[in-house]
């Protein structure tokens, strides 16, 4: 049950471009991410222009308005055009059979920038060259240690959940003691989602103490916990779910074997007890 919530998580929600896309939407309006993008752009214009005694003034410009930048309906079309061809990118190399990197261009989203500097006649703004700042998504061994994996759980997506559901409607069809089986099946589902929270968490931490210096581990968080939302809530739900099923049936069967023990008729001695007693 753990692989499969995760094949379904990584198969239609990961493996979508749709529905990626969705998900990363509303981070373009969160501040951890529009800092992190704010840095980024200023740092790679800056690495371009000679601004000799007004570098400061100039990086302090550029970094407010690549700020301002990031408040505007043009960067928020920007950034879901980049996570869209980031993420066919992504599928592109995990589905193919090359091992390279994959990259994002910041062109398109520098020349906007540039734009608006000159607009707000910023100087010096008319000769930030718009070359193209490559981020790298993807390292080319990376592509190859996930393709492995990432195959395995498109195929898994729809036949492990499966397989989990129709295991446990046969298990406890066939069981001698029904509610028994049911208590065990739904522990044990809530005991697979608690293992796959668990897994997770300790991703998450792994991950962003794994991060490079440069890259900003408050944005990064931020795409890990929004990548990974449905994910969460599923597992809690599964969760909360076996521990109540579990519970409601426990409860039933003590109130049932109560309603048997009272519906039995006394022993014999203690009718004869009575009747002499009458």
């Amino acid at each position: 049950m753990p692989l499969g919530g995760l094949s379904v998580w990584a198969k239609y929600e990961i493996g979508d471009t749709r529905r990626y896309v969705a998900t990363m939407g509303p981070l373009a309006t969160g501040p951890e991410v529009r800092g992190a993008v704010a840095d980024t752009l200023t740092d790679g214009i800056m690495t371009k222009v000679q601004a000799g005694q007004l570098e400061g003034e100039l990086r302090q410009f550029v970094r407010e308005a690549a700020r301002s930048f990031t408040s505007t309906p043009a960067f928020r079309t920007a950034w879901d055009t980049a996570n869209r061809a980031a993420h066919d990118a992504v599928l592109r190399a995990l589905r193919g059979e090359r091992d390279d990197a994959v990259t994002l261009d910041l062109a398109p989203v520098t020349q906007q920038l540039r734009d608006r500097l000159a607009e707000d006649r910023v100087p010096l703004a008319h000769r930030i060259p718009v070359t193209h700042t490559e981020i790298t998504v993807l390292e080319g061994r990376e592509v190859a240690a996930l393709r492995k994996g990432f195959r395995m759980l498109e195929f898994a997506g729809f036949w492990l959940p499966i397989a989990a559901l129709a295991l446990a409607a046969g298990g406890i069809l066939l069981a001698v003691r029904r509610r028994r089986a049911i208590i065990a099946t739904a522990l044990g589902a809530a005991l697979g989602a608690g293992l796959l929270a668990l897994a997770t968490a300790v991703v998450r931490t792994l991950t962003l103490a794994d991060l490079p210096p440069h890259v900003s581990r408050a944005a990064a968080a931020a795409v890990y916990d929004a990548l990974t939302s449905t994910l969460r809530t599923a597992t809690w739900t599964i969760l909360a779910l076996g521990l109540t099923v579990a519970a409601t049936a426990w409860l039933t069967g003590r109130v049932a074997r109560h309603r048997a023990r009272s519906a039995e008729p006394p022993p014999a001695p203690a009718r004869e007890e009575r009747r002499a007693r009458a």
